[in-house]
Formats: structure tokens, C-alpha cells, sequence
């Protein structure tokens, strides 16, 4: 395999293999990524899904846990996805209970934490799912194929 293709191919099958961290089924989106206008503006650095207290919180693709513990007195998790460029993608997982330590090597839909009890984040119990490139803030959906969609032309056919 050519080794400047490697990141990029193994970032496609962590696109199309990777799953949602709770569930099945399909967990409902409370709300949705907005990305803030500038690195201090207001936003939503991720999404929100759907969880009560207690729900299993699987790793959505192979990687390496690199964060497990409090942050601001509520428990968060940071998995690294290996080979996902330079620097990789990491997500995000809170509130949880973190079930594993930092440096733990974790598959596709290992359990890797539960849903803690709700800090006020979500008008009802919830996940909060982000996902980063070194200090930007990306859509998780992305990761599962369920981003925002984009229009690309049709080539070859006249307009309409």
C-alpha cells in the first residue's frame, strides 16, 4: 500500500464503518451541531442524543482512550482515532461514568462508558458527542455517514 495513502484510507473505512455511541436503536438527536461563528463565539460543539442515566456508551470506531475523568465535576471521555491524519480526530463523550482507563485500546462498539446523571446540558438526559481536529470542532454525524448533506451539481444535464 502506498504509505501517503494510508491515512487517508484508513480515515474512509473509520467513515463508513463506524456507529453511533448509544443504541440501537438509532438514539434521537436533542439538538444539533452548530459551529460557532469564531473560536470564543457561542455554539454547540457537537450533538446531543438521547439517553437516559445508566445507558452503555460504545466506541463508534477503534481507538485509543486518551482522556477518562471529570472535567468542570462531570465525567468525560476522549477516544483518538488512530490514522485519521495529522493531528487525529478525537470525540468526545458527556456526562458519563467512564468504564475505561486512559491508554486503553478499544474496538468498534466496545462499551467504553454509561451515561451519567444529566448536568443541565440537555432539557432531558442526554450524551453530549463531539468530535475535534486538533482545536476544531467538527459534526460527529460525519462520522457515521449522517452529516449535513451538500448538493452537487449534476454534470452532463442541462439546468432546470
Amino acid at each position: 500500500m502506498n504509505l501517503h495513502l494510508a491515512p487517508v484510507t484508513t480515515l474512509l473505512l473509520t467513515l463508513v464503518t463506524a456507529i453511533w455511541p448509544v443504541g440501537p436503536p438509532r438514539p434521537e438527536v436533542l439538538r444539533g451541531w452548530e459551529p460557532p461563528p469564531g473560536p470564543y463565539a457561542a455554539g454547540h460543539r457537537g450533538i446531543d442524543l438521547a439517553a437516559p442515566p445508566g445507558t452503555p456508551v460504545r466506541a463508534p470506531a477503534a481507538g485509543t482512550i486518551t482522556f477518562a475523568g471529570p472535567v468542570a465535576g462531570h465525567g468525560v471521555l476522549t477516544l483518538t482515532l488512530p490514522d485519521t491524519g495529522t493531528p487525529p480526530l478525537r470525540t468526545t463523550y458527556g456526562p458519563v461514568d467512564p468504564l475505561v482507563r486512559p491508554g486503553t485500546t478499544v474496538r468498534a462498539g466496545d462499551v467504553i462508558a454509561h451515561v451519567a446523571d444529566g448536568d443541565g446540558h440537555c432539557p432531558r438526559s442526554c450524551l453530549h458527542w463531539g468530535l475535534l481536529r486538533g482545536d476544531t470542532y467538527l459534526n460527529p454525524l460525519t462520522l457515521i455517514g449522517a452529516g449535513t448533506p451538500r448538493l452537487l451539481p449534476v454534470w452532463g444535464q442541462p439546468p432546470a
